[in-house]
């Protein structure tokens, strides 16, 4: 007899888990870099004009958008004709000086209060009416860098 018994054991060795959280935290960083966050949940219609002539708008100033346009699907309840949306709700043209003043208050530095740039996005089936309305709000709240969101492409198309 021998004195070495040999174990014929041709079970697999265990999976080494020991990196795992490593791989699940390098994913959830990863993750959390790439990820962009939906600003305003739109309520409106919003198929924007077409440009050929645009500019990209930079994003070291403080923005804030206007959206207007017929009411969504599912919204048909606030009528058929062009609304006016500020953030998550529709709204009178009368909000607009109290939403001014809330933007203003919300910028962290006090210097970029002056530079606050208003972003209208205007569907393109939106009468000019409510444009108008929007503007002359937006002079009696001081509010005068006014930029218009448009799709690139020719103006032709609109």
């Amino acid at each position: 007899m021998s004195k070495f018994k040999s174990k014929k054991d041709n079970a697999l060795p265990a999976v080494n888990t020991a990196s795992l959280p490593d791989i699940v935290f390098m994913l959830l960083f990863f993750f959390m870099v790439v990820t962009v966050m939906r600003e305003d949940t739109l309520l409106i219609e919003n198929r924007l004009p077409q440009a050929d002539q645009v500019e990209k708008l930079e994003k070291k100033y403080p923005i804030s958008y206007i959206y207007a346009g017929k009411p969504a699907k599912g919204y048909e309840k606030f009528g058929k004709e062009a609304r006016l949306q500020l953030n998550d709700k529709f709204a009178d043209i009368s909000d607009i000086r109290a939403f001014i003043n809330a933007e203003r208050a919300g910028i962290a530095r006090e210097e970029l209060v002056d530079f606050l740039t208003i972003s209208l996005k205007v569907d393109r089936d939106a009468n000019m009416g409510i444009v108008g309305d929007i503007k002359k709000e937006l002079r009696e709240a001081n509010a005068l860098k006014i930029n218009y969101t448009v799709g690139t492409g020719s103006a032709l198309d609109n």
